[in-house]
């Protein structure tokens, strides 16, 4: 299957209703992959609406705000996320998402 081919039919099973958290990720993770990051942060953000606790969305949407040098959204996304895997004990997940937010730029002084 195309490129193409698999955004589109990834398209299809989100908007038939029928769409899983994971058919939701791996739509996201295709869109950013051809840098149509504002509809993978989209995608993304109706994931976190419909499962919050799909934590390896954190993760993924902070990086790729990060390389497109929206250091603010990846902060407050990979924060999120830092959250969330607290909660959710996922030691694994917490561990990466804290080196990933270690990468992110301090916001720019107000002095």
């Amino acid at each position: 299957m195309g490129d193409q081919q698999r955004i589109e039919t990834l398209e299809r099973l989100t908007t038939s209703g029928t769409a899983d958290s994971f058919t939701w990720y791996g739509l996201a993770l295709e869109y950013a992959s051809f840098g149509r990051i504002d509809d993978a942060l989209a995608t993304f953000e109706t994931l976190r609406a419909d499962n919050a606790d799909y934590v390896a969305m954190y993760l993924m949407c902070g990086t790729m705000l990060l390389d497109s040098g929206r250091a603010k959204e990846a902060r407050e996304w990979l924060e999120c996320g830092v959250l969330k895997a607290r909660e959710l004990s996922e030691k694994h997940a917490l561990a990466e998402l804290e080196e990933a937010l270690n990468q992110v730029p301090p916001p720019p002084s107000l002095g």
